[in-house]
Protein backbone atom coordinates (compact mmCIF):
# COMPACT_ATOMS: atom_id res chain seq x y z
CA UNK A 1 0.00 0.00 0.00
CA UNK A 2 1.45 3.21 -0.65
CA UNK A 3 0.04 6.41 1.45
CA UNK A 4 0.53 10.13 0.15
CA UNK A 5 2.59 12.43 2.60
CA UNK A 6 3.72 15.68 2.86
CA UNK A 7 6.62 17.41 4.52
CA UNK A 8 5.29 20.53 5.87
CA UNK A 9 8.60 21.82 6.81
CA UNK A 10 11.92 21.17 5.93
CA UNK A 11 12.81 19.83 8.77
CA UNK A 12 10.28 17.31 9.16
CA UNK A 13 11.82 13.48 8.64
CA UNK A 14 9.74 10.59 7.37
CA UNK A 15 7.77 8.05 9.15
CA UNK A 16 10.48 5.01 9.58
CA UNK A 17 9.99 1.26 10.18
CA UNK A 18 12.70 0.18 13.20
CA UNK A 19 12.68 -3.50 11.30
CA UNK A 20 11.51 -4.88 8.25
CA UNK A 21 8.56 -6.99 9.89
CA UNK A 22 7.77 -4.24 12.26
CA UNK A 23 3.99 -3.18 12.35
CA UNK A 24 4.64 0.41 13.36
CA UNK A 25 6.09 3.05 12.08
CA UNK A 26 8.13 5.33 13.95
CA UNK A 27 6.96 9.33 13.81
CA UNK A 28 9.51 11.96 14.74
CA UNK A 29 9.57 15.38 16.69
CA UNK A 30 9.42 18.69 14.08
CA UNK A 31 10.06 21.12 16.95
CA UNK A 32 11.93 24.20 16.49
CA UNK A 33 13.30 23.80 19.95
CA UNK A 34 13.78 21.52 23.03
CA UNK A 35 10.22 20.92 24.14
CA UNK A 36 10.05 20.77 28.21
CA UNK A 37 7.21 18.30 29.72
CA UNK A 38 6.93 18.48 33.26
CA UNK A 39 5.55 15.27 35.39
CA UNK A 40 1.95 14.64 35.12
CA UNK A 41 1.90 17.41 31.96
CA UNK A 42 0.46 16.79 28.25
CA UNK A 43 2.37 18.78 25.53
CA UNK A 44 1.34 18.51 21.70
CA UNK A 45 4.40 17.83 19.21
CA UNK A 46 4.63 18.10 15.59
CA UNK A 47 5.75 15.46 13.22
CA UNK A 48 5.86 18.09 10.31
CA UNK A 49 3.78 15.81 7.92
CA UNK A 50 0.23 15.72 6.76
CA UNK A 51 -0.68 12.34 5.05
CA UNK A 52 -3.91 10.66 2.90
CA UNK A 53 -4.24 7.42 4.80
CA UNK A 54 -6.77 5.47 2.44
CA UNK A 55 -10.48 4.99 2.91
CA UNK A 56 -11.15 2.04 5.12
CA UNK A 57 -8.31 2.55 7.58
CA UNK A 58 -7.31 4.92 9.73
CA UNK A 59 -3.79 5.84 11.33
CA UNK A 60 -3.64 4.41 14.72
CA UNK A 61 -1.13 6.49 16.97
CA UNK A 62 0.48 4.49 19.64
CA UNK A 63 3.37 4.57 22.30
CA UNK A 64 7.30 4.08 21.41
CA UNK A 65 7.39 0.98 24.15
CA UNK A 66 11.43 2.22 24.79
CA UNK A 67 10.31 5.65 25.09
CA UNK A 68 6.69 5.08 27.31
CA UNK A 69 8.97 2.29 29.41
CA UNK A 70 12.28 4.77 30.04
CA UNK A 71 11.24 8.04 29.89
CA UNK A 72 7.16 7.81 30.93
CA UNK A 73 6.27 9.31 27.60
CA UNK A 74 3.14 8.00 25.72
CA UNK A 75 -0.08 9.58 24.00
CA UNK A 76 -1.96 11.04 26.20
CA UNK A 77 -5.18 9.34 24.73
CA UNK A 78 -3.26 6.25 24.80
CA UNK A 79 -4.07 5.66 21.15
CA UNK A 80 -4.64 8.49 18.72
CA UNK A 81 -6.29 8.08 15.66
CA UNK A 82 -6.07 9.93 11.88
CA UNK A 83 -8.84 9.56 9.84
CA UNK A 84 -8.35 8.89 6.05
CA UNK A 85 -10.77 12.10 5.81
CA UNK A 86 -7.76 14.46 7.60
CA UNK A 87 -5.26 16.24 5.61
CA UNK A 88 -4.13 18.42 8.50
CA UNK A 89 -0.63 18.37 10.31
CA UNK A 90 -0.30 14.27 12.48
CA UNK A 91 0.74 15.30 16.21
CA UNK A 92 0.93 13.91 19.15
CA UNK A 93 -0.20 15.15 22.47
CA UNK A 94 2.61 13.35 24.87
CA UNK A 95 1.83 12.96 28.17
CA UNK A 96 4.55 12.65 30.58
CA UNK A 97 3.48 10.19 33.43
CA UNK A 98 6.96 10.02 35.30
CA UNK A 99 8.11 12.07 38.58
CA UNK A 100 10.99 13.94 36.45
CA UNK A 101 10.32 16.87 33.81
CA UNK A 102 11.61 15.17 30.16
CA UNK A 103 12.64 16.94 27.50
CA UNK A 104 11.83 15.97 23.78
CA UNK A 105 14.18 17.40 20.69
CA UNK A 106 13.84 17.76 16.94
CA UNK A 107 13.92 14.57 15.23
CA UNK A 108 13.20 12.92 18.71
CA UNK A 109 11.31 9.28 18.09
CA UNK A 110 7.80 9.99 19.94
CA UNK A 111 5.14 7.64 18.65
CA UNK A 112 4.46 5.31 16.09
CA UNK A 113 1.45 4.67 13.56
CA UNK A 114 0.13 1.76 12.23
CA UNK A 115 -1.90 1.88 9.27
CA UNK A 116 -5.07 0.24 10.35
CA UNK A 117 -8.37 -1.44 8.69
CA UNK A 118 -11.79 -0.88 9.65
CA UNK A 119 -15.25 -1.80 9.05
CA UNK A 120 -17.61 1.20 8.29
CA UNK A 121 -21.03 0.05 10.27
CA UNK A 122 -24.48 1.52 11.01
CA UNK A 123 -26.50 0.74 14.18
CA UNK A 124 -29.51 -0.89 14.58
CA UNK A 125 -31.83 -0.17 17.59
CA UNK A 126 -33.48 -2.71 19.14
CA UNK A 127 -35.32 -3.66 22.40
CA UNK A 128 -33.94 -6.78 23.23
CA UNK A 129 -30.46 -8.61 22.10
CA UNK A 130 -29.68 -11.89 22.03
CA UNK A 131 -28.67 -13.91 24.83
CA UNK A 132 -25.49 -15.69 25.50
CA UNK A 133 -23.61 -17.66 28.82
CA UNK A 134 -21.73 -14.46 29.46
CA UNK A 135 -25.11 -12.10 29.60
CA UNK A 136 -23.94 -8.60 31.12
CA UNK A 137 -21.11 -9.46 33.26
CA UNK A 138 -18.71 -6.94 32.84
CA UNK A 139 -15.37 -5.72 34.03
CA UNK A 140 -13.61 -9.47 35.32
CA UNK A 141 -16.27 -11.23 34.88
CA UNK A 142 -14.96 -14.23 32.51
CA UNK A 143 -11.77 -14.72 35.42
CA UNK A 144 -13.75 -16.16 38.04
CA UNK A 145 -14.50 -19.38 38.51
Amino acid sequence: MEINIKRLTDSAKLPDRGSALAAGYDLFADVTEDVTIEPHETKMIGTGLAMEIPVGYFGGIFARSGLSAKEGLRPANCVGVVDSDYRGEIKVALHNDGEVARVVTSAEKIAQLVVVPFLSVSFNEVDKLTDTDRGEGGFGSTGKH
